[in-house]
This record gives C-alpha cells, sequence and structure tokens, in this order.
C-alpha cells in the first residue's frame, strides 16, 4: 500500500520505494556516518539529488528505447577502471546505456578481506532505496551493501563501502561529482518507475578469456572462477542474475524442483553457511551458460598454452585511476613561443577533478609490489610463497600501475570534506612563466629484463571483450550438455578453498 501525504488540499499517494528515497534525506540530515574516510555527514541541499536528467541523456534513452524508469543494472570493473550502467529496453533486456571511467578506487584486485585493507569489495551486492544518500560528503553516494551474506559467512569485516564523488577513496570506488550525479539520477528515476532493488556487479576485470588467462596464477582465481558463472549468466541471457548463498558460496539462477510433474514446488530456503538446498537452473540458461563456459575454457587453455605473458600480482597497491584522470593530472610540459612552460592536457576528463586528488602509488616494476603487504587470506588464496610474475604492460586499456576505483551519495559515504578548490578538467592551458631551459632529462635506470610482451589489449581482440555498445539481447542459444574440460583446464579450474566477495545489502565500509 502507499502512503498518503498532504501538500495543501492535494493528495499524494507515494509506493514504498518512494517513500524510501524520500526517506533517506531525513535520516542522512540527522546521522552521522563513517565512510571511506571518517567523516560526519554534512547538512547538504538533497536538491542536487533531485536533479533531472540531462536533455543529452534523455535522447540517449530515447535512441535505445529505454523508458526512464526502466530498471537498471551496475557493473564495475577494477582493472579497467569503469563503471557500466545496463538498463532494461522496450524488449525487457538489458542493454549498454552507458560506461564511465571510474576516478578513483583503492586497494588491489582481489576482494576485500578485512577492516582496514582499503580493499574496493568484489561480489554480487542489492541496493535498495535506503543505500541511496542524497546528503554524502563525496556529492552524492550509492552503498554497496558490503558485507553481504556471501562476506559475512566467510567472516569479512568492514563497513560502509560506496559508489560516491568526490575522486577520493579509502575502500570505495570514487568517480567525479558529474558522474555520480547522473549515477544517481538513473537509479532514482528507476526507483520512482517501480524497481525494488538494482544489482551491483564488482568484478575484478571483464571476464574474457585473455584476461582470466593472463591472470591464471593470481591466488584469488578460484574465488573469480565463481564469479565468472554469474558474470557469464548475464552475458547470455541479459538478465540480472539471480543471487542466492549457501555453502558459502554463490549459487546463480536457482529455481525449485518439483517432486512430480504440475505439483506446486516449495520455496527454496537458503543459509549462507548451511548445504545448499536442491535447486535446478533453467535448462535454457544453464545451457547458454554451459556452452559459453565451455568456449572460453577452451580458449583460455589455448592461450595459455601459447605462452600468453602472466600479469603481475600486486601485493599492497594503492589501488587504480583510469588513464582519462591520468593524463589530466600529468599534464605534458612544452615550451611556448615566449620561452614560459605551458601545461597541454592530453584529453578532457568527465567531470571536476579535486585539487586534493592524487593518482595511485607506483608499483616496483621487477616485483609488483607496493608499500606495505596486507596480510592475505580469502576464497581462492594460492598457497604462501607464490612468486609474482614479471611485469608486463597493460593488456587491457591502461596502466596497470596505477588501477582506480549520485542523489543518494552524502548519506552513506564520508570520506571527508574536501577543499574548495578544483583542477582544471580538461584541455585546459594553465600558464606559468618560467625561465626558458631545456626540460631536465629523466633519470636512467636500468629496467629489469621483461618477459614478452602481452598481446594487444583485450578490448581491440574481439574475442576477447564486447564491443563499447551492445544491442538488444538475441534469443538464446539451445540447451547444451555440461563442457568437458579441455587438457590444459587445470590451470582455471582450481576449487574454491576461502571465499570473498559481496552481495548483501547490508550497509559497508572500505577502510
Amino acid at each position: 500500500m502507499g502512503a498518503v501525504g498532504r501538500v495543501g488540499e492535494l493528495r499524494l499517494t507515494f509506493p514504498r520505494s518512494v517513500r524510501a528515497l524520500l526517506a533517506s534525506a531525513a535520516i542522512a540530515a540527522a546521522t552521522a556516518l563513517a565512510g571511506c574516510n571518517t567523516d560526519t555527514v554534512t547538512a547538504v541541499s538533497s536538491e542536487r539529488a533531485l536533479r533531472p536528467l540531462s536533455s543529452e541523456m534523455t535522447r540517449e534513452l530515447e535512441k535505445k528505447n529505454m523508458p526512464k524508469e526502466s530498471p537498471i543494472l551496475v557493473r564495475l570493473f577494477k582493472e579497467e577502471s569503469e563503471l557500466e550502467v545496463w538498463k532494461q529496453d522496450t524488449a525487457g533486456r538489458f542493454a549498454l546505456l552507458k560506461t564511465y571511467p571510474i576516478c578513483r578506487w583503492s586497494g588491489e584486485l582481489g576482494p576485500k578481506i578485512k577492516e582496514g585493507d582499503r580493499q574496493a569489495p568484489e561480489g554480487f551486492y542489492t541496493i535498495t532505496p535506503g543505500q541511496m544518500n542524497p546528503n554524502s560528503s563525496y556529492y552524492l553516494s550509492v552503498n554497496i551493501g558490503f558485507p553481504n551474506e556471501f562476506d559475512r559467512a566467510w567472516g569479512r569485516t568492514g563497513d560502509f563501502l560506496m559508489i560516491h564523488g568526490d575522486c577520493s577513496s579509502r575502500g570505495c570506488y570514487a568517480m567525479t561529482d558529474e558522474q555520480i550525479g547522473e549515477i544517481y539520477a538513473l537509479a532514482r528515476e528507476s526507483f520512482f518507475g517501480g524497481q525494488q532493488t538494482f544489482q551491483v556487479q564488482a568484478l575484478p576485470f571483464r571476464m574474457t578469456p585473455l584476461n582470466m588467462a593472463r591472470h591464471r596464477t593470481n591466488p584469488h582465481m578460484a574465488f573469480w572462477k565463481m564469479l565468472k558463472e554469474g558474470y557469464d549468466h548475464f552475458e547470455v541471457t541479459r538478465l540480472e542474475p539471480k543471487v542466492n548463498v549457501c555453502d558459502r558460496r554463490y549459487v546463480f539462477d536457482a529455481e525449485p524442483v518439483a517432486t512430480r510433474p504440475g505439483a506446486t514446488s516449495a520455496p527454496l530456503r537458503f543459509g549462507a553457511s548451511a548445504r545448499c538446498p536442491v535447486y535446478q537452473v533453467n535448462p535454457e540458461i544453464a545451457g547458454a551458460a554451459a556452452e559459453k563456459s565451455k568456449r572460453d575454457e577452451i580458449e583460455m587453455a589455448e592461450l595459455a598454452h601459447r605462452g600468453t605473458p602472466v600479469a603481475p600480482i600486486r601485493t599492497g597497491a594503492d589501488g587504480g585511476m583510469h588513464p582519462v584522470f591520468q593524463a589530466a593530472l600529468h599534464p605534458r610540459m612544452i615550451l611556448d613561443t615566449d620561452g614560459g612552460v605551458r601545461n597541454i592536457f592530453d584529453s578532457k576528463a568527465p567531470g571536476t577533478i579535486p585539487a586534493t586528488v592524487n593518482p595511485p602509488k607506483p608499483v616496483n616494476p621487477a616485483t609488483g609490489v607496493a608499500a606495505g603487504t596486507p596480510a592475505s587470506g580469502g576464497y581462492g588464496l594460492a598457497s604462501a610463497g607464490a612468486k609474482p610474475a614479471a611485469a608486463q604492460p597493460p593488456a587491457s586499456g591502461g596502466p596497470r600501475v596505477a588501477e582506480s576505483g549520485n542523489f543518494f551519495t552524502r548519506l552513506f559515504s564520508s570520506d571527508g570534506d574536501k577543499p574548495a578548490a578544483q583542477a582544471p578538467t580538461g584541455s585546459v592551458s594553465n600558464e606559468k612563466k618560467a625561465p626558458a631551459r631545456p626540460a631536465p632529462k629523466p633519470a636512467q635506470v636500468a629496467a629489469p629484463k621483461a618477459s614478452p610482451a602481452p598481446p594487444a589489449a583485450a578490448h581491440a581482440d574481439p574475442k576477447a571483450a564486447p564491443p563499447p555498445q551492445y544491442a538488444a539481447a538475441k534469443p538464446l542459444p539451445p540447451a547444451g550438455e555440461a563442457p568437458p574440460k579441455p587438457s590444459d583446464a587445470g590451470l582455471f579450474s582450481s576449487q574454491p578453498t576461502a571465499p570473498t566477495g559481496n552481495f548483501d545489502s547490508r550497509w559497508g565500509t572500505g577502510r
């Protein structure tokens, strides 16, 4: 039933999801929450959370046959430092609406283990209207919901992990204020349209055969293979996969099994640490996902057999940042005709970068190790003592040294207020006169012998990554039998030993 409100003589009825959205602003104004950084919620007007979608976005929705109020789904990719917003079209399937470069994320590839490890989480999360914060200290924010049932089953700890603005992260996925404003508005309109929750899939990278082969020696591979199962379900159906947790693992699209034809099946009961109930997966979905998994396993084995270089395993890394933001923070220095020094930005960053933002700290290219190595432990961790692979050039569009990570942002995130000063964000020339003299030569450092260069970037391989835009989902392929494992599949089929991911709707922090 909807709630009834009175405005003068006009009586307004609000659905439950809309009431939760409107109530979140009042809750935020009265509550102080710790977020990516310790801070208190500031008394910020929620006007920013109610700003309408831009005319450009409205035209894009119309062009792609996506009603403004239709459901959304979000995917996060650490290595590529990108956030995707998918939206349901008039055919009822999800299609890619827009890809946003992530301004900053913290930690390294792999799941969040404990409070204080500064890890941005990985896993499947559910977002409710109550997790949207219009009064965030980081412009706007969306609480991911770490730890979820899976995380709690493995004793993972942390609170208030967000997707927010301000380009600052201590375990969160940080965007620019302009970006989070648009993402927030898209989520808001979907809730207003009746969507009860939306899913966030936080992943280490796009789970293509090439990327899986590149990371085949990573101690988190067993955990990532489990996430890939849900990733594949979405890829073959373009529908939001239903997620449950049992036996301390993720289960996707589980349905009850009828005891006899025509009988009504009892609802499934899942417990995160309990044994999984007897369930089935729709044969159409199971067949399509199994066929995709089979093709990917074979291609992964072939790539490994051909000697595809292994990506370095980062330990104690400082997170990441999309190359477009790195280019804005590291301008190319040239001399103008008057002998002065001028900063030329190679590309325009999508939004305002605060002056306090720093790019990720570099990692030793010879060892793949940054200052400080947090204690390991978790789902699919390899035995101690595994040697990191030699550093390789990026294989998926962007430096590997630095990887990074709206209407409701301020309510659940609090990374601390930043100075009002803003850094330039586009192809702006900041002129600063200086005596004319040749630019100093960079110090020459003997580089360690590198392994053969990896293949071209994943996005350049049509088999390795999807195109920038997706067409409407095609009919599912016919169901197939469970795929046999290729001869080299042992590289990719390790069994889970200790999980870490995310899926619950509970608030979570990323310290």
